[in-house]
């Protein structure tokens, strides 16, 4: 039969996986660094994953495909969930030279609790405060975290992947109704289901209904910042 399916073209693809994360069928997967269609019958042919690609590398076509399948979606689904993530994909990473000389910079952590679920949701840290909301895969990924990004910083941490975020929207929602906090940063990896913290943030930085300034930092595996202001 013919209809609508997604077709990659793997020479724009640049394996970011943003793709992945977006199609809510598991359609799409990361084979050798690369977005592959993983079955005809689980593209539903809307098209969803288009938007999210930064390289345009997906596009949609009339051809002959296998008709769309929801039960074997569903099927797929519960049989992948936990085990797909690209972010669980092994790599190596290039050895970076530490220096000779021991420098002990002093931890710039000036707050306890740090993760999202522990904090509080009023305290007295939290007046003007600039608040860094962190995956919690930040610190160990950027070398220098505490000095660059953690001074003169409160923090909270979270995984968007492996925590029961479904309170961490209203949580943050009434940290920053209640307190008067000067600006957000959010730091996150770049793998694909780490984006979900900056999901979170934004859903609750307009349910508090405050014009908070926003800063999103995005880490790379191998240790690079990058900044994604809008």
């Amino acid at each position: 039969m013919k209809r609508n399916i997604i077709t990659i073209d793997k020479e724009k693809c640049d394996g970011c996986g943003k793709c992945v994360s977006a199609c809510a069928e598991g359609a799409i997967q990361l084979v050798n660094g690369k977005a592959e269609l993983v079955s005809e019958i689980y593209c539903d042919g809307l098209g969803a994953c288009i938007g999210e690609c930064p390289r345009d590398a997906i596009k949609i076509e009339e051809r002959e495909a296998a008709a769309f399948d929801e039960a074997a979606v569903k099927k797929h689904l519960t049989e992948e969930k936990g085990h797909s993530c690209p972010g669980s994909m092994a790599s190596s990473l290039k050895k970076n030279e530490i220096p000779a000389a021991e420098v002990d910079y002093p931890s710039a952590l000036s707050q306890w609790p740090v993760q999202l679920r522990l904090a509080p949701i009023q305290a007295p840290y939290w007046a003007k405060a600039n608040l860094l909301i962190c995956a919690d895969c930040v610190p160990f990924a950027y070398g220098d975290f505490h000095r660059k990004f953690l001074k003169d910083k409160k923090v909270v941490a979270a995984c968007p992947k492996l925590d029961d975020s479904s309170t961490y929207v209203e949580k943050l929602s009434q940290i920053l109704s209640y307190n008067d906090i000067k600006s957000v940063t959010v730091m996150h990896m770049e793998v694909p289901c780490c984006s979900g913290i900056v999901r979170i943030t934004k859903s609750a930085l307009a349910q508090c209904g405050k014009d908070i300034p926003l800063n999103i930092i995005k880490i790379t595996i191998s240790g690079e910042a990058e900044e994604e202001n809008e």
